[in-house]
């Protein structure tokens, strides 16, 4: 009886052993059917969740024939990588391993270093675009240390500034600064770098084209425009110190007030955008009252007079203007795709002991400090003013801040005493740097 049963146990228990067996075959075989098919049937991939839930770094992934690197390793850090892998078919999948994350560089954030190749044109010279009372290697002034001073970046390299590499960059292209005097002392800073200070007769004068003439009475025209004829490039500045658009409200009568219409761009702007590949605005001085009085400027807002207290104090009304500006600038890019479009942060001013009518003074003859460490804009209204839209901002002022003996202080062609301009800067100076920055950016 022993023998019998064990007899029987044995072979149930291979019996099941081999039912074992042969499930495990099956399964077998249906997975290699199941793969081969979708290694086949492209059209499976359907049963997959879309790409934008896999990948939503939305990079696309390069899959060719051969693997391939890089030569220089630094190509992968500032553009999206190509990556091969070896197949049979070439594809496009996007992956998020694809794309080396950047930060946009900040340039208001650096130092200033000595630096032997500056300044990038002489003071002595340059007479064809810059205005004497700026040219401070005119005046009594002798210590020009402020001269030797490069700006450099914290995280980034910023592009050294050649004439020939801006005319390259800006071929058959108009850059143009609308904005105050500080507008056009970068506008004849930018004249002298990139002609080298050096007189250019082939240069030509091309204002009448953009409406930039002198009217019968006016100390000077609205603004310039030149044109290198090599490269087709021209260069304009067109004064709107307020950066709004500014109409006689009794044009028939030489005593008029005029409406400063706060929610409306330069008519200038308007009428030329669509000739404009660069555009570079700027205000900010201009906003007080003194300055609107002398103007006869009456605040206008949706084509009436404002009746709004808060618009009326000095600072909303700047506000306002700037942020109606940046956004209509930022309204028309769409229809302008070739257009880069800026807004300067202010220019600071320097000072010290009292305003500019009663004794202030600006008389350092060496930097504040050397190192701007914040990462924010020292200009906080322009810095808002842009967020959210594709109108960047050129920040320059923290670096300008640190730098207060770079003004015309007290000195003069005429060397007459009197009142102190720590407003305006020499040139060469530091709104050259402001112009390195754009360089960088176009």
């Amino acid at each position: 009886m022993k023998g019998g049963g064990g007899g029987y146990l044995y072979n149930k228990h291979v019996g099941l052993k081999m039912k074992q067996l042969s499930l495990f075959f099956i399964i077998f075989v249906c997975a290699s059917l199941v793969l081969w098919n979708w290694d086949k049937t492209p059209h499976l991939t359907a049963l997959l969740p879309p790409d934008d839930h896999l990948f939503p770094e939305n990079t696309k992934l390069l899959v060719d024939k051969s693997i391939s690197e890089p030569k220089d390793l630094s190509e992968t850090t500032a553009k999206q990588q190509s990556v091969t892998s070896q197949r049979t078919e070439s594809t496009v999948i996007d992956t998020p391993m694809a794309k080396a994350e950047t930060k946009a560089c900040n340039f208001g954030k650096g130092k200033w270093v000595p630096a032997d190749n500056r300044p990038l044109y002489s003071g002595f010279g340059c007479k064809q675009w810059l205005s004497g009372m700026w040219a401070c290697r005119l005046t009594q002034r002798t210590d020009f240390g402020y001269e030797k001073l490069k700006w450099q970046p914290k995280d980034c390299k910023m592009d050294d500034f050649t004439g020939a590499e801006f005319l390259k960059r800006m071929q058959d292209k108009t850059l143009a600064f609308v904005g105050d005097s500080l507008g056009r002392q970068q506008f004849q800073s930018l004249m002298c770098m990139v002609t080298g200070g050096e007189e250019m007769p082939d240069v030509e004068d091309v204002g009448k084209e953009f409406g930039l003439t002198k009217a019968r009475g006016s100390a000077r025209p609205d603004g310039w425009a030149y044109r290198f004829p090599t490269t087709n490039t021209t260069i304009l500045y067109y004064w709107s110190a307020s950066l709004c658009d500014i109409e006689p409200i009794d044009p028939t009568s030489e005593t008029t007030d005029y409406a400063m219409h706060l929610d409306r761009p330069p008519a200038f702007l308007k009428h030329f955008l669509d000739r404009i590949h660069v555009l570079v605005l700027n205000t900010g001085h201009h906003w007080n009252r003194g300055k609107l009085n002398a103007n006869r400027w009456v605040m206008y807002v949706g084509g009436k007079p404002n009746t709004n207290r808060r618009i009326a104090d000095i600072g909303g009304a700047k506000n306002l203007t700037i942020h109606s500006v940046v956004r209509w600038v930022n309204a028309e890019l769409p229809k302008h795709p070739g257009l880069k479009a800026f807004l300067r942060s202010i220019s600071p001013r320097h000072f010290f002991n009292g305003e500019w009518n009663t004794g202030g003074t600006c008389d350092s003859t060496s930097p504040g400090s050397l190192e701007v460490l914040q990462d924010e804009s020292s200009d906080p209204v322009a810095a808002s003013a842009v967020k959210g839209t594709d109108v960047k901002l050129l920040d320059i002022t923290g670096l300008s801040l640190v730098r207060e003996e770079g003004h015309i202080s007290r000195y003069s062609i005429r060397a007459a005493p009197g009142m102190q301009d720590c407003l305006h800067w020499c040139l060469p100076g530091v709104p050259d740097t402001w112009n390195e920055v754009l360089f960088a950016q176009i």
